[in-house]
């Protein structure tokens, strides 16, 4: 089952996100099978539980449509679940992001290269794994998503003036976009 996406604008999108109980989800891979399917719908390559309406420290990746450039990430498709970056390391590094949440919007992001990150798989097997290059990214930018944070938060001042029209367009439903949308500021979702 493919969720709507939440827009940029809806609260859901701030908040810190709880960490969860495996009795509190006994349908948890249920639930990671429909977000897969939202985010291929939508053409992405990482979503988190916020971004279908749900706060809750989970996200879920699949890097293999950068395995060209890094050939690690053939097949690279994960679980996070109550996940916890333990270290950031390298020299930060640019590149052009987007967001399922603000589409029309790509703006160059400075991530650090390597992380060290603690998290359970969908079977609740605890990993703690290092991940580098656009895995490394891809996690960042999720795991930013249970922290309430956005990648448009780390641009600069100048940066966020410019695209503020853009960012107000999208929660009133002002975007063209071919998935399911929840806007905040919207007379009606789409």
């Amino acid at each position: 089952m493919k969720y709507p996406i939440i827009a940029y604008g809806d609260p859901v999108l701030r908040r810190k996100a709880p960490a969860i109980e495996p009795e509190e989800y006994p349908h948890i891979k249920e639930l990671v099978t429909n977000m897969f399917e939202t985010m291929y719908g939508a053409k992405g390559v990482g979503l988190a539980a916020p971004q279908v309406g749900m706060s809750m420290r989970l996200f879920v990746v699949d890097a293999t449509p950068f395995d060209d450039d890094e050939p690690e990430l053939k097949d690279f498709k994960k679980v996070f679940i109550n996940a916890t970056i333990l270290e950031e390391t390298g020299e930060e590094w640019p590149f052009n992001e987007g967001c399922l949440s603000i589409p029309d919007i790509r703006e160059d992001v400075m991530r650090k290269p390597v992380i060290r990150i603690s998290y359970y798989d969908e079977n609740w097997k605890h990993h703690e794994e290092t991940f580098k290059g656009m895995a490394a990214r891809i996690i960042q930018h999720e795991y930013d998503h249970i922290e309430g944070k956005l990648f448009t938060d780390k641009l600069s001042p100048l940066r966020r003036r410019l695209i503020e029209k853009k960012l107000t367009d999208i929660s009133k439903g002002a975007v063209d976009v071919d998935y399911r949308m929840k806007f905040p500021d919207a007379k009606k979702g789409r």
